[in-house]
């Protein structure tokens, strides 16, 4: 089975429509994929759920499909960098489905296990747990949290294989393999493409079997979400 395209474009055509429920690995704008990202809004689908930790920030990332009204629904941990995020939702025009960070990356660590639920003590007592049924065990109370699975699963890697083996390079590892595993199908942006054999077994975070699709995006620009300069 080919699973290599020649370009973004390509990598997702044929599995994006409306409405569905968008799985997009990254944290601030550090291992997001960015060139799947402008992909999806130039493919014009659109009442798309997007699970992510963060919603990008104004003209990049996930900040350029809230600009063309793409998103219907974000289900994130953090949203305090997007102005047009934070406009659109005060203004009753977009949807919004907080989740604490963590209580986020278990709710897709379930989803990719095959585990429906699990209870957790984070947000007992607040309004996160609004609405969700809870339990207490020994003398804790506890919510009950539902596992993630989203229709697609977009990620980037530092590095892959031509049999869809993904490797991840530090930060940029974060939320990128959990939503690999949570999805029907997972397409992956690398910054390198090899051949199979020359990523070390022990070294592959994302084995190819959660792998359906994949392309080589560079080179890329990388971007700093908030610059700090040392005085001189």
């Amino acid at each position: 089975m080919n699973k290599i395209f020649p370009s973004a474009a390509a990598a997702l055509a044929g599995v994006v429509r409306d409405g569905q429920l968008m799985a997009v690995g990254g944290f601030g704008l550090c291992g997001i994929p960015e060139a799947l990202i402008e992909a999806l809004r130039d493919s014009r689908v659109k009442n798309l759920t997007v699970i992510s930790n963060n919603a990008g920030v104004d003209g990049f990332g996930l900040g350029k499909l809230l600009e063309t009204r793409q998103i219907k629904k974000m289900i994130s941990s953090y949203v305090g960098e997007n102005k047009e995020f934070e406009r659109q939702y005060l203004a009753g025009e977009l949807e919004l489905e907080f989740t604490p960070q963590g209580t986020l990356a278990e709710k897709l660590r379930a989803g990719g296990a095959g585990i429906p639920a699990f209870y957790t003590k984070t947000g007992v007592g607040t309004l996160v747990a609004e609405g969700k049924e809870t339990k207490v065990f020994d003398g804790e109370e506890y919510v009950m949290e539902r596992g993630l699975v989203g229709d697609i699963a977009l990620v980037k890697a530092w590095k892959g294989d031509t049999a869809g083996n993904l490797v991840y390079r530090k930060a940029a590892r974060n939320f990128n393999p959990v939503m690999a595993t949570a999805a029907k199908v997972c397409v992956a942006e690398v910054e390198e493409l090899v051949a199979v054999g020359q990523i070390d077994p022990d070294l592959v975070h994302t084995p190819a079997v959660f792998v359906q699709r994949l392309f080589c995006g560079a080179p890329y620009d990388k971007k700093i979400e908030q610059r700090t300069i040392r005085k001189a």
